[in-house]
């Protein structure tokens, strides 16, 4: 099995850009936005660092197609349980009228 070789611009390209992401993610912390946009903001934001995390220092991108169903079938999974604990959250009596 032979090993994809990364070079070193890409590397430094993503370091970089998780550094411009982490001053967006303390930007946008110190700003208050309306509503819920400051939740909005800043988990986009968290996605895509994570996103260039797990496909480049993962090294996810370049794996066999395998690592990719079991990456997706955990996402999927993940969703699952976010939409049950969801459900679970919404459907709640919270206000005291109930």
């Amino acid at each position: 099995m032979s090993e994809h070789i990364v070079q070193l611009k890409v590397y430094v390209t993503i370091f970089l850009a998780l550094l411009v992401g982490t001053a967006l993610t303390v930007m946008a912390g110190l700003h208050d936005f309306p509503g819920k946009l400051n939740v909005i903001i800043a988990l986009t934001i968290a996605v895509v660092k994570a996103t260039l995390v797990v496909l480049y220092f993962m090294h996810v991108r370049y794996s066999s197609r395998l690592i990719w169903v079991v990456f997706t079938s955990a996402l999927f999974w993940l969703v699952i349980l976010f939409a049950l604990t969801f459900s679970d959250y919404w459907t709640r009596c919270w206000l005291p009228v109930c």
